[in-house]
């Protein structure tokens, strides 16, 4: 795990946004495509805002999401509409290129298993995307794996529904997809994750996010959320 401190959440959605920008462009040139999941939230938003602005190999990209609420399309809150009304545009990702997740799908159940085959037909018989974007939560959770749930203890899926979060239910990626990735990028900031992301930097396996793999993880965070760090790390850079 490498961590990039960097002094506002603004520098950090910067950051990343290049970091993602250079993969993509990685990716499609090792393998002709760029396979992506993205989380929702504030910061994430700014990233993709800045990735906009940037020079992306957008042909060979496909967006598919880490997690969703399970709420009606209209809502605000569903982070495919953000998704959505960021990246999808003439000169940059198709329409057909997003996947989001089914919520609406009645049993969700079944939702979470279309969207596992969907992985599959897109990544392979033990599908790996080429990138996993993560927040963290002041709780430490991660995606929708959020501490108690039973869901953490899924392994043998790659895609779940949580029970009732925060007032919904969610359907997520599992630790399987999530450590199957070729790369996890994470983007915490906020005074908030400072406890967290010591957390997950120590690997506390008692935090949700400290069980998903350390292996090719990159993380943007701010000088707030990096306060509770090791001092060699929070040095600005």
């Amino acid at each position: 795990m490498r961590i990039h401190v960097l002094p506002t959440s603004e520098a950090a959605a910067e950051s990343a946004a290049e970091w993602l920008r250079a993969e993509i462009g990685r990716a499609t040139a090792s393998r002709g495509r760029c396979l992506i999941a993205l989380s929702g939230g504030r910061t994430p938003w700014r990233m993709l805002h800045d990735l906009r602005r940037l020079r992306v190999h957008w042909h060979g990209v496909e967006v598919f999401q880490v997690d969703e609420r399970v709420v009606a399309a209209s809502d605000e809150r569903r982070n495919s509409r953000q998704i959505a009304d960021l990246l999808i545009a003439p000169d940059a990702l198709a329409a057909e290129a997003f996947h989001a997740m089914p919520v609406e799908h009645k049993p969700l159940a079944d939702g979470a298993a279309d969207y596992a085959a969907l992985l599959v037909e897109r990544c392979g018989e033990s599908p790996a995307l080429d990138v996993v974007q993560l927040g963290l939560g002041g709780d430490g959770h991660t995606a929708s794996l959020v501490p108690g749930d039973a869901l953490l203890d899924d392994l043998a899926h790659d895609v779940g529904v949580s029970g009732v979060y925060q007032g919904v239910r969610r359907m997520t990626l599992t630790y399987r997809a999530l450590n199957a990735a070729r790369h996890r990028l994470w983007l915490v900031t906020g005074a908030d994750k400072a406890r967290a992301l010591r957390a997950l930097w120590d690997g506390d396996a008692s935090v949700p996010a400290g069980r998903v793999a350390r292996e090719a993880a990159f993380v943007f965070a701010d000088a707030e959320a990096a306060a509770a760090l090791p001092a060699e790390l929070r040095a600005l850079r």
